[in-house]
């Protein structure tokens, strides 16, 4: 696997930040925009309440999510294809063993696992069942990520509101100066504008952008498990390919002269 900057999400976050401030700068300054006890309310009590749901270490990790959803660890199915099938045209002309030779040559610890536990002549079903219980811990740490970026997205709004009925409540014990009414009910709204923002822009956003990681990383080892399952069972390569070219959409499969196929 390699690190790969994700341009999508990055610009995506870029873009909608500048558009939101140029709007606003447009529309009559920032000045109006910034009120610090408002960002307490809303940053603070976001991140309180999500302490209360998830354990300190999973909330600190949340920087480490963020890093995840801009650098990320991509696989390159086609190449994937391509090892498992050199894997197999081995095996079916030397065996099994002799792919020892490669193990310490492949760097993705999934593959390198199940393909020990293949040449070590472990039962399928066991090898199976190893594969993807380690696949199902991959995917409950991934969930883990999800959540909390969801918990942000969903208490963020919800502290803004909170924001906004202080401000309306201080608002009203303040009547008998109608002049101070719509500075406060201004000042009111903005933990409702931070706590949309950060929901709509930031986090839920970047929880998608996980799930989607997540699922795609999935399906990569799931190919990965019937690639070695083939192999151990001596399949023919260009039978291994074929099967293992059903994981990817049509138009990413290739054919034997190279070419793309439609759909």
């Amino acid at each position: 696997m390699k690190r790969v900057l994700d341009i999508a999400t990055l610009a995506g976050l870029l873009v909608g930040s500048l558009l939101i401030v140029v709007s606003i700068m447009i529309s009559g300054g920032l000045g109006a925009f910034i009120d610090v006890p408002s960002m307490l309310i809303v940053v603070g009590g976001t991140f309180a309440a999500v302490l209360v749901q998830y354990p300190l270490k999973d909330v600190l990790g949340v920087m480490g999510i963020v890093r995840q959803t801009i650098m990320a660890q991509e696989a390159d199915p086609g190449e994937i294809i391509k090892l498992i099938v050199k894997f197999a045209e081995e095996a079916r002309r030397e065996g099994l063993l002799a792919l020892e030779k490669y193990i310490k040559e492949i760097d993705d610890n999934f593959i390198k696992g199940g393909l020990q536990l293949a040449i070590d002549g472990t039962e399928p079903e066991l090898l199976r069942d190893i594969l993807e219980t380690e696949l199902g811990n991959l995917e409950q740490r991934h969930s883990k990520g999800q959540g909390v970026m969801e918990a942000f997205g969903t208490f963020a709004p919800a502290f803004g509101m909170i924001g906004t009925l202080i401000g309306l409540v201080l608002m009203l014990q303040n009547m008998k100066d109608p002049s101070a009414i719509g500075p406060s009910m201004a000042v009111a709204l903005i933990t409702t504008f931070y706590g949309a923002v950060l929901s709509n822009l930031i986090f839920l956003p970047l929880a998608g952008k996980l799930k989607e990681r997540s699922k795609q990383e999935v399906l990569v080892k799931e190919m990965i498990i019937e690639g070695i399952l083939s192999i151990q069972s001596g399949n023919n390569p260009r039978i291994v390919e074929q099967k293992l070219m059903t994981f990817l959409p049509p138009k990413d499969r290739k054919t034997e002269e190279g070419g793309g196929e439609g759909g």
